[in-house]
């Protein structure tokens, strides 16, 4: 049982998932590990995900490992609707589209829980805030969860802090490899690329504002650097602050930032970081992207209800002219930049988040109990496993501790 936009697609979205699998050794050891054991023989799971090559291949690994799967998309512009029609193809229940809209994107949610999962993987932890709030699934068992991306984890720590977690989540937000690979480097690198291709503009010479010196800021931050970009950091955290101005950019409020910066990138997670008062103050030609997971960063309505004229000039770039007669231009719509205008991670990178997710869905299957009703980070031996079979699938080798050199790591 599914709704995709176009079945005749699924061939190509095979040929899209062969690639990718082709491309993510670190996924396919674990998935391979794993799989005489079945640990996933007769349980249902629910994955709320970008439903792209990437997450095809976690969904079709989760699959061999005997789980009954139901996967909905995880943002409503989001979807190759390719991978949809393989994934349908494939008996893995799909509701997913590209460009659907916000009651759409809701029904999708809700077919993939009336499938009744006892493990829900979430980005962004819609899948989740319905499963606390909407009467019709507050009584549903729930074992655990698992939390893709630093928006999703705030809004599950504001349920916990209020005390109204139904059931374990981990993060795998948190887990260092997934910090490292999933959001500097795969970030990085995937915001570039969804912004050339909206715009097909040097970055070389350009002011780029980069929003935020988290992990994902770090990385769009490093990556324009080296692209040739003059980067501006803005940040409310000092030591984030501090951080950006000692690792060579200059750093100011956005107020400042919005009058000489040409294109403008948000990291942050967090709501209203570039503001009416700061697009007026914008120069002719500046661009905005988003990367922060949700539209709420950008003031898109201000742009593309409130401009004088409104047009899109290539894919996925709007033309906004202001009522000071300014032109400046908005990336897919606020939405996020590296995946409306691009194709998100490489595989190589979401192999590592994925393995994280595998393994974190297997804790939860066998000690949610003894976890309780908490948000926890993903343990230790979990984040070194994948680092393990990261640097396997690499061919990189490297030291260990002599018995010697633990006996004096751990004499006092």
């Amino acid at each position: 049982m599914s709704k995709v936009k176009d079945e005749s697609l699924a061939d190509q979205g095979r040929t899209s998932y062969e690639w990718a699998r082709s491309h993510m050794p670190i996924l396919d050891n674990t998935i391979k590990r794993l799989k005489n054991s079945q640990p996933f023989k007769g349980i249902t799971l629910g994955f709320c995900l970008h439903i792209t090559k990437e997450t095809s291949v976690l969904l079709m690994g989760a699959k061999e490992l005997g789980a009954n799967v139901a996967a909905c998309a995880g943002n409503p512009l989001t979807t190759q609707d390719d991978i949809a029609a393989f994934l349908a193809s494939e008996g893995i229940h799909t509701y997913a589209w590209n460009d659907e809209t916000n009651e759409e994107y809701d029904w999708c949610i809700e077919q993939v829980l009336n499938h009744r999962p006892l493990v829900v993987t979430d980005d962004g932890a819609d899948m989740n805030v319905k499963l606390h709030f909407d009467k019709k699934y507050k009584s549903m068992k729930i074992l655990g969860s698992t939390e893709e991306t630093t928006a999703g984890v705030n809004r599950i720590k504001a349920i916990e802090k209020k005390g109204k977690l139904r059931y374990p989540v981990i993060v795998v937000n948190e887990a260092y490899t997934k910090h490292m690979f999933d959001n500097r480097y795969g970030t990085g690198q995937s915001t570039i690329d969804g912004l050339l291709r909206a715009m097909n503009l040097l970055f070389a010479s350009k002011r780029v504002v980069v929003a935020g010196y988290g992990w994902v800021g770090k990385g769009v931050a490093a990556r324009s650097h080296g692209m040739g970009s003059k980067v501006i950091v803005t940040e409310t955290d000092p030591v984030k602050a501090l951080e950006a101005h000692m690792d060579g950019f200059d750093v100011m409020p956005m107020s400042e930032a919005a009058k000489i910066g040409d294109i403008f990138i948000t990291c942050t997670g967090m709501r209203d970081i570039i503001r009416k008062e700061h697009i007026l103050k914008m120069k002719d030609g500046a661009i905005m992207g988003n990367v922060g997971h949700f539209d709420v960063e950008i003031d898109s309505d201000f742009l593309l209800n409130k401009s004088k004229s409104v047009r899109e000039v290539r894919p996925n770039l709007d033309e906004c002219v202001l009522q000071n007669g300014n032109k400046v231009y908005l990336v897919g719509k606020g939405r996020l930049a590296n995946l409306v205008a691009a194709e998100g991670h490489p595989p190589e990178v979401m192999a590592l988040s994925f393995s994280n997710q595998i393994l974190s869905i297997l804790y939860i299957l066998k000690n949610h109990k003894k976890i309780g009703k908490k948000v926890i980070r993903v343990p230790e031996e979990i984040d070194k496993q994948v680092a393990v079979d990261a640097l396997g699938a690499m061919g990189v080798k490297i030291d260990t501790l002599s018995k010697k050199q633990v006996a004096y790591r751990e004499n006092w």
